[in-house]
């Protein structure tokens, strides 16, 4: 990650020795859905940062809701930090805390600080008050600390039910920041959890167990998003109470990444996946990690993106197509080219020997000559992108039409004498003739022609699925993200022999149309699907 306002507190605080010499952050994901680009950004700068000032990164699961969790959503996270290039130091669970977050509550009870209530949420929401006026207090917030005590106690035993009762802190009813309201710190929930079985039936709130969690871990920089700014005075507050630690951590907030034309809410994501709007959390159309990567995205394009956008304090909008020109820009140097034919159109060479075929020697990577060269083959039927022919062109269109000459990539020079078409007016074929002393790598430097354009040998052409995306959600007319109806196109072209031999993830430059990745999930060898990464033009300015 490049300087930012983050790490100058961190130098500071290495300065005073806040923490000593020691940096230690955690990336703290909820094990309730997949990861996505947003959290990329979150993985990047909570494990580089660690890494930059020689410290350590922990991966820890915030579990304390056992409703929504699932052990799929653990795996693809540990999936998704691997792929982005890192690995933490340690692996823990906020719910291998809950004896301790139990005892601290039990603390903040004896001092006073907490008491159990017996108002349903309804009632707690209605006496929060508002942003402008204060809110009540509760008609049971001076119980004595005895009562708290057996009553807390006997929830943890299992006397109650959902709901029933909570525990609260006692704080400000008044407080201008309202999660400062005597917030619920534990609630009752009959339910399993994965990790401690039936032991408990209280869980603590995100925001009492959150704090605790960092101290218990030797955390110095609590790394958060903007959203949690608001919740930063209770951080301090549970910690200032509790009071068992001498060098609590610090919360330090950043502005979310918003990307145009993506939504990145989770809930939102689920319903897509639940609704089959799309294929699964790994659907290539998805913001998902686990869907990027199976794009064709690559762990290095996402990383320098997030380096490219920086740390800001102030919540704003990337426009998608820098994170499209950074794996363009990624991908460039790195994959070789094959030649692909969208929408064929069948061209036969007229003069060409009708039982000949020879081998033209074409480059892997025009900007990257060490990555060598390979063999395409060339007979008397070829196909060509259908977008290279035009009955009756317009001004500037230099590919073929009729008495026009134009390059075969990597072969001759071909001329348009006829064409034949369908019954519906689409092409059949073009008939063209070939000019045998223009072969590429011949030593021929004659007439020059300002068309080329690219081919697939009939003869040993294979037919590929050819998946082209859009993004799910759109700005429509009013400037607001709306559902998108046309995300997928699928289609079947023909390309070269050697693009069959392509592993399932491995990525290619198709030669004038962009990039694009073997399925990692639908592609055979006897049966090629490739998806579009991204275009070669970048909209990005």
């Amino acid at each position: 990650m490049a300087d930012n306002f983050i790490h100058d507190i961190i130098e500071k605080d290495l300065e005073t020795k806040k923490y000593g010499d020691k940096v230690c952050t955690r990336f703290p994901p909820e094990p309730n859905g997949y990861l996505h680009i947003g959290h990329a950004k979150s993985i990047c700068l909570n494990f580089s940062t660690a890494a930059k000032y020689g410290g350590k990164c922990n991966l820890r699961y915030d579990d304390t809701n056992p409703v929504k969790e699932d052990v799929e959503y653990v795996d693809s996270i540990e999936e998704d930090v691997r792929w982005l290039g890192f690995q933490w130091d340690k692996r823990l669970w906020a719910s291998d805390y809950f004896d301790t977050m139990y005892e601290a509550a039990v603390e903040l009870i004896k001092k006073g600080k907490a008491f159990v209530c017996d108002l349903n949420g309804d009632e707690i929401k209605e006496y929060r008050g508002t942003l402008k006026e204060p809110g009540k207090e509760s008609p049971y917030r001076n119980r004595s600390v005895e009562e708290n005590l057996r009553l807390f106690e006997e929830m943890k035993e299992g006397k109650y039910k959902d709901g029933e009762k909570v525990l609260r802190a006692k704080i400000d009813m008044a407080s201008p920041n309202i999660n400062m309201r005597d917030p619920i710190i534990y609630r009752i929930a009959h339910v399993s959890h994965h990790n401690t079985k039936d032991k408990w039936c209280i869980y603590p709130m995100y925001d009492f167990a959150h704090p605790i969690e960092d101290a218990i871990e030797g955390i110095t920089h609590s790394i958060c998003t903007l959203e949690f700014e608001d919740h930063r005075p209770l951080y301090d507050w549970v910690l200032k109470e509790v009071g068992w630690w001498s060098a609590p951590p610090q919360q330090i907030e950043f502005a979310r990444l918003n990307l145009t034309n993506t939504v990145m809410s989770k809930r939102y994501l689920k319903a897509m996946v639940e609704e089959g709007v799309v294929e699964g959390w790994d659907d290539p159309r998805m913001p998902t990690i686990a869907g990027i990567r199976r794009r064709g995205y690559t762990p290095e394009a996402v990383r320098n993106f997030c380096e490219a956008i920086g740390v800001a304090k102030a919540n704003s909008t990337v426009d998608i197509s820098l994170l499209e020109h950074c794996v363009r820009e990624d991908l460039k140097e790195k994959v070789e080219s094959r030649n692909v034919v969208f929408d064929p159109v069948k061209v036969i060479i007229t003069n060409y020997p009708e039982d000949k075929t020879e081998l033209c020697e074409i480059e892997n990577n025009v900007q990257v000559p060490e990555m060598g060269t390979r063999q395409v083959s060339f007979s008397r039927e070829l196909w060509i992108d259908g977008a290279d022919f035009m009955e009756e062109p317009p001004k500037k269109y230099f590919r073929l039409f009729p008495g026009n000459e134009v390059r075969l990539k990597g072969a001759y020079f071909i001329t348009c004498t006829d064409f034949v078409k369908n019954d519906d007016g689409s092409i059949k074929e073009i008939h063209c003739t070939y000019d045998p002393e223009t072969r590429s790598g011949s030593g021929f430097e004659g007439r020059k022609v300002k068309g080329t354009i690219h081919f697939v040998d009939a003869k040993n052409a294979v037919p590929v699925t050819i998946r082209q995306y859009d993004y799910l959600y759109k700005e429509n007319e009013a400037g607001e993200m709306a559902s998108n109806p046309e995300t997928v196109k699928i289609s079947t072209a023909y390309a070269e022999a050697k693009a069959a031999e392509a592993e399932k993830g491995e990525r290619f430059q198709f030669f004038r149309h962009g990039y694009f990745v073997a399925d990692a999930k639908l592609h055979e060898k006897d049966a090629p699907v490739f998806n579009e990464i991204v275009g070669l033009k970048s909209s990005w300015k």
